[in-house]
């Protein structure tokens, strides 16, 4: 079921994420399939639906920036330094999990990827559905991210409770993946966020 995105809508979506269905809205980037982070059938059927690999872990967005202490651990220095110089952003921070997070989350990596999206409508959905989202691209693994509402469904034609129409997706590039949960930062993916960015936060110079 497609809808459009509004205040009635948003409340559904709510409803729904609570009781542990699944919704399809825009996130910052591209379309992406939303459940509550910490519902493990929830999480379960993600997995199913998009044929995700068990090792892979599914990325969260928060609405803002006190929702951080429920998923992240002992951050390091370089987690708070960025995430304090760069949030709202494109930027996914991967960083040790909390303890108790669901398998189904984290991959048994005891790490979990975690981004504040610099866009209000995106984080207002993820605020009204208890300030955490998942985020993982509504696709099926290995196929190219959704780009608006009709091709979530097109990949989907069950199992979704709720598509929020939010729009033809607008960006080019994804968002960029920085791991911060070892002793290094490590760069997965460039995307939004430069590298060049990045390094000039990291080495005090931004």
């Amino acid at each position: 079921m497609i809808c459009s995105d509004s205040q009635s809508t948003r409340a559904e979506a709510a409803r729904i994420v609570s009781t542990g269905g699944l919704i399809a809205f825009r996130t910052d980037t591209f379309y992406g399939l939303g459940a509550d982070p910490l519902n493990r059938p929830a999480l379960q059927k993600i997995r199913e639906l998009k044929g995700r690999k068990e090792n892979k872990p599914i990325l969260i967005l928060i609405s803002d920036m006190d929702q951080l202490v429920r998923f992240v651990g002992e951050k390091s220095g370089n987690f708070g330094l960025v995430a304090t110089a760069h949030w709202p952003a494109p930027l996914t921070l991967i960083g040790p999990s909390c303890s108790k997070l669901p398998t189904e989350l984290t991959a048994g990596s005891n790490t979990i990827g975690v981004r504040l999206p610099d866009d209000e409508m995106v984080r207002a959905i993820v605020r009204v559905c208890g300030g955490a989202l998942t985020a993982t691209s509504a696709n099926i693994s290995g196929s190219a991210p959704a780009r608006n509402a009709a091709e979530v469904e097109k990949y989907f034609s069950s199992g979704i409770d709720l598509i929020i129409d939010g729009g033809e997706v607008t960006v080019t590039e994804p968002s960029t993946v920085l791991d911060l949960s070892g002793s290094e930062p490590r760069l997965v993916r460039e995307g939004a966020v430069s590298r060049a960015e990045l390094e000039k936060i990291l080495k005090g110079t931004g």
